[in-house]
């Protein structure tokens, strides 16, 4: 196995850490004790988004630095009489990449294995052997023979399901596998900018954030946006990779290692115009690669900032990412080491000036 470096650690720590929407200490837990020692202030909202403070200019504008610290997972919802467990989705899943994985149940007495199960293809009409199982038709097995053993194992209907899949580096060291990198990457991005301006000269006061419950509609990034109340927002998180079989440019643009992606335009956002041109002039300043992209079929915490009070200019900057919504994602090294990159020398640049003159391109 690779022997892990202090940032492959802290990935590792970000991504094997379990959280689903409404569900967030573990990785909150974990960003916490990588910012700390980087930020002037800890802080957190009612809902349990953290925010680490830093301070430039104690007069300077503010800049929001946000990513997601959910994961998509299930929640526990019956248990049947012979001890399966039926469960609703939490976030976005597609039955395809569903079946057969394992998972991990959150009890109040520990953490237990299961795997999601369905009746078997082979006592299914030929028909339906054709189609996808639906979500509905599925269950988990956690080795229980009865509600009363599963009820003893600790499990209770509202209880967090999360996928399985260890940190892995992979044989080419660049690519990292895991679940959640849908955010934790975007946590890790919100880290890494702090502890690079450690001991830096900046011109405003910057606040790395890990919100909750993006995955069930932006949530998290409100209330946190509404208690920062800044004049800058920048969502770091997960975009899609084009670069496997099948995928066309058309269909994706990004490819991994070819820097982050400036979203032009999502679902939830059109891109601030003025933000989105200073961050760009920025990169080439700097040789930073970038790529452009845009996701009409999904958003980003970006939709919830950009929306707070009267208005922040926001942008969102991702890494290309293949798997995203399933058990095992793979992303690469550099994408996130140029987004860190970007997003400092962005932050170095955004003074009251400039600000002013972003809002009013």
């Amino acid at each position: 196995m690779t022997k892990l470096d202090e940032t492959l650690q802290m990935l590792k720590d970000l991504t094997d850490a379990n959280g689903i929407p409404g569900n967030e200490r573990e990785p909150r837990e974990v960003m916490k004790k990588y910012i700390e020692p980087f930020a002037d202030e800890i802080l957190m909202d009612n809902l349990g988004s953290i925010i680490a403070k830093k301070t430039g200019h104690p007069d300077g504008p503010k800049i929001m630095v946000a990513g997601h610290l959910d994961e998509i997972g299930f929640m526990v919802t019956q248990i049947d009489e012979k001890g399966f467990l039926r469960f609703q989705t939490v976030g976005g899943w597609w039955e395809q990449v569903m079946l057969a994985q394992r998972v991990t149940i959150m009890t109040r007495k520990g953490d237990i294995p299961g795997v999601i199960g369905s009746k078997p293809p082979h006592i299914l009409p030929a028909e339906a052997r054709k189609k996808p199982v639906d979500k509905k038709d599925m269950f988990i097995d956690i080795g229980a023979t009865s509600r009363e053993e599963a009820e003893s194992f600790g499990v209770r209907p509202g209880d967090a399901v999360v996928p399985i899949c260890d940190f892995t580096v992979m044989k080419n060291e660049k690519l990292l596998m895991a679940k959640a990198w849908d955010n934790r990457i975007g946590c890790a991005i919100a880290i890494e900018v702090l502890r690079q301006l450690k001991g830096m000269e900046h011109p405003n006061i910057v606040y790395g954030v890990g919100t909750v419950q993006e995955e069930v509609g932006l949530r998290g990034a409100k209330t946190a946006t509404n208690f920062i109340q800044p004049d800058i927002g920048f969502a770091v998180d997960v975009g899609i990779a084009g670069d496997t079989p099948g995928v066309t440019e058309k269909d994706a643009l990004a490819k991994m290692g070819k820097g982050p992606q400036i979203i032009m335009y999502d679902a939830s956002m059109v891109s601030h115009k003025g933000l989105r041109n200073f961050v760009t002039d920025t990169a080439d300043e700097a040789e930073i690669p970038y790529q452009f992209d845009a996701v009409p079929g999904g958003g980003t915490d970006s939709g919830s900032i950009h929306l707070t009070a009267n208005g922040v200019p926001a942008l969102s900057i991702t890494i290309a990412t293949r798997y995203i919504h399933t058990h095992a994602a793979i992303l690469h090294r550099d994408d996130f080491e140029n987004a860190v990159k970007l997003i400092v020398e962005v932050i170095k640049r955004l003074d009251k000036e400039k600000v002013k003159e972003i809002i009013f391109n």
